[in-house]
């Protein structure tokens, strides 16, 4: 039988939440590390552009920087940032590694140390061209760069607190060495005041988009969780591609009525025979058999519904619709009954299969209790198939098929060979049986 996770709704709940937000945070700490590549590259190109400009233009650096020892002073700040910004990229990379997040005061001292690098040019730039002039130059454009950056925390707390750390620093710096802080006497201050304040609206802004971006990022993960209960739904058996199928068409709650080829596969006497080896030994060569068969299903366009201890149930037409699933059915019990027999002329332990084959309606669709479910198939025709299957031992076959896949599967069952009118076990008339070689 199909082997489900089984508990409490609770329980699951708590692990499926826990799972998503290790997810979430391991996406969260990948966009951090972005934003401290991009740091570092940012930071490296401002020094290569100082460096270049001092060597080619020196005219320009010397009105910048009057004082030698400034500019020095400037370039070290710069080198400090980046060394602190590597130190953060490994501590990063040691969280996802680890599968550990952040913790949060760190991240608020890292966002301060950062936004503050500027306010320190800007200090060191007003000694040397004075306030005004400094004001007016590129340093405190720099504060943007760490609010565009900070969206990549994916936190609007984060984010805010950067804008909010820019502005009050900005106004500080501009406010500095007044003699009075009066706006009648001073009515510059509401130029200041107001820079600061679409600061600070920027920092606001950058976390209205962190915010969105978290959001689509929670979504992919939520998509990738969907995939995963979509697999966990139709078994470890299930392709790729029959996976990607269920996802972009659904894979709804309501059971419907559907015509399905149903497969019943088993392995002749291995009970018997497994009662000599260990079950080490056993779980091995059913594993090796099962690999075999079940990659032969998928590429006809097969599913394994359940494994059934030395043996499994498959079906063609179901989870989705398929006018050729008898065909595609017939195929691959062919080329399954032929690849066991190059598998068993290798093997210590041969194994002989036997299938049966039938066609007709059932039920298909989630069946279980609200704390399991699965996904199957329900009907008279999943019985028969399972009868018939049985009846492998009475002809000394492997492949039997009923009259309704001969009928469906035309030129691919034109061999097959017809057995009579059989009575099957359970039921009251005798049904007719064909067998494929």
């Amino acid at each position: 039988m199909t082997i489900s996770r089984a508990g409490s709704g609770s329980d699951t709940s708590a692990a499926a939440s826990a799972e998503f937000n290790r997810a979430l945070m391991r996406q969260t700490l990948s966009t951090e590390l972005l934003r401290a590549k991009a740091l570092i590259a940012t930071a490296g190109l401002f020094l290569v552009v100082s460096m270049l400009v001092e060597i080619f233009e020196p005219r320009i650096s010397e009105w910048i920087w009057p004082s030698r020892v400034g500019v020095l002073y400037v370039y070290a700040i710069i080198v400090v940032f980046m060394a602190f910004e590597i130190l953060i990229l490994f501590r990063i990379k040691a969280n996802i590694r680890l599968g550990r997040d952040a913790p949060i005061i760190l991240r608020y001292l890292s966002a301060l140390v950062e936004t503050s690098m500027p306010t320190l040019v800007l200090l060191l730039q007003i000694e040397g061209i004075g306030r005004d002039k400094a004001l007016g130059f590129g340093a405190p454009l720099v504060y943007f760069i760490f609010i565009i950056l900070s969206t990549l925390r994916l936190d609007f707390w984060l984010s805010s607190f950067t804008g909010l750390v820019a502005a009050v620093e900005l106004l500080a710096v501009a406010l500095i060495h007044r003699p009075s802080i009066d706006v009648s006497q001073n009515p510059e201050i509401y130029y200041h005041g107001e820079r600061s304040f679409i600061v600070l609206l920027c920092g606001l802004l950058a976390g209205a988009v962190s915010v969105q971006l978290r959001r689509q990022f929670a979504a992919s993960i939520e998509a990738a969780s969907a995939r995963d209960r979509v697999t966990d739904l139709f078994g470890q058996h299930v392709s790729p591609q029959v996976v990607e199928r269920l996802m972009k068409e659904g894979t709804a709650e309501a059971r419907d009525i559907r015509e399905v080829a149903v497969m019943f596969v088993d392995f002749r006497g291995f009970t018997a025979a497994a009662r000599s080896r260990t079950p080490q030994e056993v779980v091995d060569r059913l594993d090796g058999a099962f690999a075999v068969l079940v990659e032969i299903l998928e590429r006809h366009g097969g599913i394994v519904n359940k494994f059934l201890g030395d043996g499994f149930l498959a079906l063609f037409g179901a989870p989705f619709e398929s006018r050729e699933a008898a065909v595609q059915a017939v195929a691959a019990a062919r080329e399954m009954v032929a690849a066991m027999e190059r598998v068993n002329a290798r093997s210590p332990w041969p194994l002989r299969i036997g299938i049966g084959l039938h066609l007709g309606e059932v039920v298909a669709g989630s069946i279980g209790s609200p704390r399991r479910k699965e996904y199957t198939v329900i009907g008279d025709t999943v019985n028969f198939a399972s009868r018939l299957e049985g009846l492998n031992k009475e002809f000394d076959s492997q492949l039997l098929i009923s009259a309704e896949v001969r009928q469906a599967a035309g030129g691919e069952a034109e061999d097959a060979v017809f057995h009579g009118e059989v009575s099957v076990r359970g039921y009251d008339r005798s049904f007719e049986v064909w067998q494929l070689h």
